[in-house]
């Protein structure tokens, strides 16, 4: 009788924790619903919003000595909706025919450069310690114990509050309003709205008010919850509310509602009896230290998974295709010959100066930089085979090339093994990985797949990295672990120099195979799947063999790629380069540029790993102007964020990728000028 009563006091003070933060995720996910259904956009970036609000709301609080009033309405009620009024006129509303997943690579593209472009604006930096206040005097403080068991803060008091207020207003204005009326028929369905002469864009626009709103609300209300402001805190919490909105099948506003809270209760609930359920099996332990702060990701990669609204709403998606028609062939089959020589024979001389230059006059900072860009486009040519071969979004590549940067550093540090072994045994357990997880989440399809992927690279980050067997336990990798370099016969390849063309080669041999693999049969099939998996499963192709095939040569190359760049930095700095965070930014480069050529990998790592010290340092202006800088440099590394949000609103423009876009502009030009038969044509195509 104890132990039961001590049981449900137990389940009572979970539920009473998890109610608060349950009733912020379900503001959240009611703002999912909102957007998704009025503009098909997946808004990745609403936890970007709602730490936008809630820095808005600190600065004015601690900064500028605003009251509280003053200061709510400023980052709730002007703010936040202003920012999803510009988003919504003018971004969004001109991504309707784009796919949803070209949607879904703005959004992640603004997750980042939104909180860097508001700190640029107003000068915020989150100072640490300073912990951020509520919007009732003395939060922290206790305000009622009803039970005895758990005493609510005043805080706890005002999320439910105002979460309950909040959904109560939306449910008046969509039941007894005409405004709300309206916005449930475009809802429902936008293209019957318009011809009952509703106006579905300023609806949508509304639309998109509210749901800033609501999430810039669920900024300031979370916010106390935290030590400090920062933007990833307020993206994982957006999982959650994802999960929720899933659990509606993002059509369901009472669904999102339901699933915020009961998701909240639920995690409190995991929370409070799993440490007592492992405190009897003592092995269970770590798992569950480790397990508990990535629920969140776990849940929400079981409700993707396993929902069965959600595998019955599976869509084959081409994230490159845009609308129809399907992209179209590459620039390089369709190119003028003498074009294509001329490019060719350049390109060759070009990179031969480059490369010889570099070898020899290069300093240790250069060597190390160009080598880091050959590796990162080992890398990126995992995310070309996956998406752009296989037309799937994986937001989990660092995941994998994860796995074979700590194989290399387990297998060298514990067992004396060729660090050249070990890279290959990495690719092929990342392979592995990637084969085993393409089971599950391959029944998904565009957007859903990309965030499975991206629940399961969170929790590879919480939880397996933790593990000593895998990364080392999270501490010994910024504790001077050394991953030594290789050495062939006579040649050390500690010589950075040598180490160049060690990845080059590298470079060279997985460019080869992944070409390999575009020309062969399994490059075929994945092209008649990506165009109609239904035509192609009519004549005998298996969708799942060719796409599990694609998935683990994609994690093997990603795997390969990062055991090379462990070997090259001597260590395995996971948070700088394997972490979920860089694996979005590795995504939205490599598919701005071109994710169909092996030349879109090769400027994406050149991009990545050169723009802070060619750009944003000002060494472009120091070798044209001989020394000189101007002012402005070094630029603050926050514009890289911006620019990078930018990058991603391009890719909307140009599924195909600016690479593949300026070699067809240049293609088109060059016919008109050389060929006469272009020349004639031209006139007749541009005549109405």
């Amino acid at each position: 009788m104890v132990l039961a009563a001590s049981t449900g006091e137990d389940l009572l003070r979970a539920i009473l924790q998890g109610a608060p933060p349950g009733s912020v995720y379900a503001l959240i996910a009611l703002g999912f619903v909102l957007t998704y259904k009025t503009s098909g956009v997946f808004n990745l970036a609403f936890g970007a919003q709602a730490y936008v609000s809630a820095a808005m709301y600190f600065q004015a609080r601690t900064e500028w000595g605003w009251q509280i009033v003053p200061a709510l309405i400023l980052a709730v009620f002007i703010l936040a909706p202003l920012i999803g009024l510009v988003l919504e006129r003018l971004i969004f509303r001109y991504l309707g025919n784009s796919s949803a997943v070209a949607k879904l690579v703005v959004a992640i593209g603004l997750t980042v450069a939104l909180p860097s472009l508001f700190e640029l604006v107003t000068g915020f930096s989150a100072v640490a310690g300073r912990t951020p206040t509520g919007i009732i005097p003395g939060g922290s403080s206790v305000f009622y114990d009803p039970f005895g068991i758990y005493p609510i803060s005043r805080d706890e008091l005002a999320q439910m509050a105002v979460a309950m207020v909040g959904m109560a207003a939306l449910g008046a204005l969509f039941r007894f309003s005409s405004l709300g009326l309206a916005l449930r028929a475009v809802v429902e369905s936008p293209r019957m709205t318009e011809l009952s002469g509703i106006n579905a864009d300023r609806v949508s626009a509304f639309a998109w008010a509210l749901s800033s709103l609501f999430a810039g609300m669920a900024g300031v209300l979370i916010a106390p919850r935290f030590n400090t402001l920062m933007a990833p805190d307020f993206f994982h919490l957006v999982i959650v509310a994802i999960a929720a909105a899933a659990i509606g099948r993002l059509a369901s506003l009472p669904g999102a509602l339901l699933g915020g809270l009961g998701l909240g209760v639920f995690i409190a609930i995991f929370n409070t009896f799993l440490p007592r359920w492992t405190a009897d099996h003592g092995w269970l332990r770590p798992f569950q230290e480790n397990l508990t702060p990535s629920m969140p990701f776990v849940i929400l990669f079981g409700v993707l998974v396993c929902w069965p609204a959600i595998r019955r709403e599976r869509r084959v998606v081409d994230p490159l295709g845009g609308v129809d028609p399907p992209p179209p062939a590459l620039a390089a089959s369709t190119r003028n010959r003498r074009l294509t020589l001329a490019t060719r024979v350049f390109s060759v001389a070009f990179l031969c100066v480059v490369g010889a230059t570099v070898l020899l006059r290069a300093d240790v900072r250069w060597l190390f930089l160009v080598t880091q860009a050959v590796i990162l486009a080992i890398i990126y040519l995992s995310i070309t085979v996956i998406t752009g071969f296989a037309g799937q979004i994986s937001l989990c590549q660092g995941a994998f090339a994860a796995v074979g940067a700590f194989t290399v550093f387990q297998l060298a540090d514990r067992y004396d093994l060729s660090v050249l072994s070990a890279a290959l045994v990495g690719a092929a357990l990342a392979a592995a990985v990637g084969a085993v997880l393409s089971l599950p989440v391959l029944r998904l399809g565009g957007v859903w797949l990309a965030i499975a992927t991206l629940a399961f690279a969170f929790f590879f980050d919480a939880v397996m990295v933790k593990f000593s067997w895998i990364g080392g336990g999270g501490t010994s990798l910024f504790q001077g672990t050394r991953v030594p370099r290789p050495t062939i016969g006579p040649w050390d390849f500690a010589d950075d120099r040598l180490f160049l063309v060690l990845a080059v080669a590298a470079f060279t041999v997985v460019s080869v195979l992944v070409i390999q693999l575009r020309e062969g049969t399994t490059g075929r099939v994945l092209r008649a799947l990506r165009g109609s998996e239904m035509a192609a499963e009519s004549i005998g192709i298996s969708p799942v063999r060719a796409r599990v095939t694609a998935f683990a040569v994609s994690a093997a190359i990603a795997g390969f790629g990062g055991a090379l760049l462990a070997i090259h930095q001597e260590n395995v700095n996971y948070q700088n380069n394997f972490s979920p965070t860089a694996a979005l930014f590795w995504l939205v480069l490599v598919v701005s540029l071109s994710a169909r050529t092996i030349e879109g990998a090769a400027y994406s790592g050149a991009a990545f790993s050169l723009f802070d010290s060619l750009v944003l340092r000002g060494e472009v202006f120091r070798w044209v102007f001989r020394g000189w800088v101007p002012g402005i440099f070094p630029i603050s590394p926050k514009w890289r964020f911006v620019l990078f949000g930018l990058a991603s609103i391009q890719f909307s423009r140009h599924p195909e990728g600016l690479v593949e876009y300026g070699k067809r502009r240049a293609t088109r030009r060059f016919n008109e000028r050389f060929d006469p038969r272009e020349r004639e044509r031209a006139p007749q195509e541009t005549s109405p």
